[in-house]
């Protein structure tokens, strides 16, 4: 069974074995010389070493295996809670923990990165909601399987797009959400993220599918929340939509405005 334990486990496993049998000892002996203190020495002596001896004899196994079997219980729990917060398809972060981790880095208590300066209460940072276009049409066409291969796919692409301490989560179907701390401004990565995707190389029963994202996103430099920087960007999103797919709106949560400048720019440059 130590086997499967690292060694920074069989440390601890070790460190509370020896403490826990030192502490049933020294109880077990201390309880003994306050019982026959008055048998004289020769009784006495024997009294505390068979003491000492028993108590070694029965805790040392107990601890161990106390020990032992609470390392692989917390060992199961963190992978349950691994499992658990992440998709089973893209291996993204589930929406539930996704948003936590969000409402956590907003609020000064997470941690997606350090904090570079400002106060726990103030982390700068930006919400993007990415949806893949007209993605009914590959379930339609090619079948689920390969809507899920889609899913995969730009699920990669999105990640390789991100920085280090960014993160990224599935919020259902074929919508994903990135979230970067410390960043106000995220139109290039926003812009980054959509290149990717559109340079994928997708050819479900072998024939040729083009993948396109829109994206819309928020930033905000003081505190909020994951839902109300959510619906910011899923308003965000729906202009990029309107705009023709394939397209980015982004800008802070105060306003607007920059947002719909970007997807003009976009159509004009498309045009």
């Amino acid at each position: 069974m130590l086997s499967d334990v690292s060694p920074r486990g069989r440390m601890q496993i070790l460190r509370w074995t020896t403490l826990g049998t030192l502490f049933c000892v020294v109880f077990a002996v201390s309880f003994n010389f306050l019982m026959f203190r008055d048998l004289g020495d020769p009784a006495l002596t024997r009294a505390l070493f068979s003491s000492a001896v028993v108590a070694f004899i029965l805790a040392f196994p107990s601890f161990f295996y106390l020990s032992l079997k609470l390392r692989q219980l917390a060992k199961t729990n963190h992978r349950l809670n691994t499992i658990a917060s992440l998709d089973g398809l893209t291996g993204c972060l589930t929406r539930r923990a996704f948003s936590s981790l969000v409402d956590d880095w907003l609020h000064g208590v997470g941690n997606p990165g350090e904090t570079k300066g400002g106060s726990a209460d103030r982390r700068p940072g930006t919400l993007l909601v990415i949806d893949a276009d007209r993605f009914k049409s590959i379930n339609d066409r090619f079948g689920h399987q390969c809507g899920d291969e889609a899913l995969c796919v730009i699920a990669a692409a999105i990640r390789s797009s991100m920085r280090i301490d960014d993160l990224v989560g599935r919020l259902g179907g074929e919508e994903f959400g990135v979230f970067l701390p410390d960043t106000v401004d995220a139109g290039e990565i926003a812009e980054r993220i959509r290149r990717k995707v559109e340079t994928i190389s997708f050819a479900p029963q072998e024939c040729p599918h083009q993948l396109t994202v829109s994206i819309g996103g928020a930033s905000v430099s003081g505190g909020s929340t994951f839902n109300h920087l959510y619906r910011l960007a899923d308003e965000r999103l729906y202009e990029a939509k309107r705009g023709g797919r394939n397209r980015v709106a982004v800008g802070p949560a105060s306003s607007a405005a920059p947002a719909l400048r970007l997807v003009t720019q976009n159509l004009a440059s498309a045009s």
